[in-house]
């Protein structure tokens, strides 16, 4: 499997992932951590359910894997999300050095994977992490507009 395959493939898994958000009324988006072909961790958002603003996909999923791993520094790790990060889990990525980024569709309103800014490019910090978009972009976009519309009542 080459690696446009694989990084398809475990987007796949980040979306299923964020339709566990989506089942709970929260806005679906979703993430995993994968090293060496393997899910360390797993999130979706839980921001209205656990009232905490910190509680995005990545965030959660970050969590888990430096568990899991009894590490902070999660080396040669790849992070899947289905919405490109916002400032919070751009910051929590550069200081995981989490070393691939790749992500779904682009958040105009608070991405800072190159929309706004590129906070995991940044040459001034001390990491910066490879960036892959667009995978699976439309299945990751029609999630959330698809919820969106529901919330506010308009037909799908």
């Amino acid at each position: 499997m080459n690696e446009q395959t694989n990084d398809e493939y475990w987007m796949r898994e980040a979306i299923a992932e964020a339709r566990k958000a989506e089942a709970i009324m929260e806005v679906p988006i979703g993430a995993i951590v994968v090293k060496d072909g393997e899910i360390i961790g797993r999130g979706y958002n839980l921001r209205e359910t656990s009232h905490d603003p910190t509680a995005h996909a990545e965030m959660i999923a970050i969590r888990e894997a430096s568990h899991r791993l009894d590490a902070w520094r999660l080396l040669d790790c790849s992070l899947y999300v289905t919405l490109e990060p916002c400032p919070m889990c751009a910051g929590a990525i550069v200081q995981s050095r989490i070393a691939r980024v790749i992500y779904g569709t682009p958040d105009p309103k608070a991405g800072c994977a190159g929309t706004l800014m590129n906070l995991l490019q940044d040459v001034r910090f001390n990491h910066t992490a490879e960036l892959i978009s667009g995978v699976h972009q439309e299945e990751c976009a029609a999630l959330l507009t698809q919820f969106f519309r529901r919330l506010r009542g308009r037909p799908i």
